[in-house]
């Protein structure tokens, strides 16, 4: 597969704005900067912040295994799939698939850049229709969103089944990862250098904890990432950003043991959960949250809420009727849970 054959044309022959920061790359120690018409009192953030992150990307290099070549940051992972939408896909002319129920920030995505959705709901057991994704691709069909761990079923695909539309499918391919460090299925990371047209997408919201400094990653080849760096803002990753990061994947130790802790305790809410009288049914999980079957999803949440406890929930999705989505707690919040559960 030849990927600049998929790029925009637009995007090919774009001239990408280069920042004061781009343009000196040299050693910064005692360096008067006067480039960047910045204010030249420091008070830590004066300074605009390293348009590549390179300290951050260096992190998640060792910490992944992954050259920094292949990694690109962006203000959380919805600005990286917005990326990918303007690199690749063609206004009022490309189309995307989607498998609902799914993220729907993919189908928010492609409506705000006028691009056509086609969708193949899963199957029964939140699987892939694989022959039928493929069937509905066409010659405009450009990207392929998966998310494995799914969003909001909590089930991974077969690994079978993404290789067989990695292969088939005539664009790209996006893998969101947005939960896969709570899962014992292997990240398709380990599998990046065979697929040129695969991108995986991960973040630092989940098992890093840090969902509020909002700082998405995306994972490809360097020919892909250097695509979407050519139209990336400047300075997308702010400097207290790029600082918080840097703080908590040093202590990458801390994260392993919380996220052993949460898969841990959400061991212990599906087994109190197939407790609970009016819950039918608990969906396998590969992520932090529980997706289960209620008898009445909508007056359970409105019973929740009268007892100060705030879940999803999720019965509008394709395949989710009458389903709530608990996502794991601390054990404090777990057994307020569980005791507002047993008590209505």
């Amino acid at each position: 597969m030849n990927i600049q054959d998929l790029i925009r044309p637009t995007v090919k022959a774009l001239k990408p704005y280069s920042s004061a920061r781009d343009e000196y790359q040299g050693n910064s120690d005692a360096m008067v900067f006067l480039d960047a018409n910045e204010n030249p009192f420091e008070n830590g953030v004066n300074r605009y912040p390293d348009p590549q992150q390179r300290t951050v990307k260096s992190l998640l290099s060792e910490i992944k295994s992954i050259p920094q070549k292949n990694i690109l940051l962006g203000n959380g992972s919805d600005e990286v799939l917005d990326l990918i939408y303007r690199a690749f896909c063609e206004p009022n002319q490309d189309n995307i698939i989607t498998l609902p129920p799914t993220y729907g920030m993919y189908s928010v995505l492609a409506n705000i850049n006028a691009i056509a959705i086609k969708s193949v709901q899963l199957d029964e057991k939140f699987q892939p229709k694989v022959d039928k994704i493929l069937e509905i691709a066409d010659v405009n069909s450009k990207v392929l969103f998966l998310c494995s761990p799914n969003n909001p079923t909590g089930n991974s695909f077969e690994a079978k089944s993404i290789e067989k539309m990695i292969k088939q499918f005539k664009g790209v391919v996006v893998i969101d990862e947005a939960y896969i460090d709570f899962s014992n299925e292997e990240s398709w990371l380990s599998r990046l250098k065979e697929f040129p047209n695969l991108i995986v997408t991960q973040t630092l919201s989940k098992a890093y904890g840090m969902a509020g400094i909002r700082l998405g990653i995306c994972y490809a080849s360097e020919e892909i990432i250097s695509i979407l760096n050519r139209i990336k803002p400047p300075y997308n990753v702010n400097e207290l950003t790029q600082q918080k990061a840097i703080e908590q994947l040093e202590q990458n130790e801390l994260t392993n043991q919380q996220v052993a802790n949460i898969l841990n305790e959400r061991n212990i809410l599906i087994e109190k959960l197939n407790g609970i009288d009016f819950i039918s049914k608990i969906y396998p999980s590969d992520a932090n949250f529980i997706l289960a079957k209620v008898d009445n999803a909508t007056k359970r949440y409105d019973e929740l809420i009268q007892k100060g406890i705030v879940i999803r929930n999720r019965t509008t999705q394709p395949g989710c009727e009458n389903c709530l989505r608990f996502t794991v707690g601390t054990p404090q919040e777990n057994k307020i849970l569980i005791d507002a559960l047993n008590s209505i």
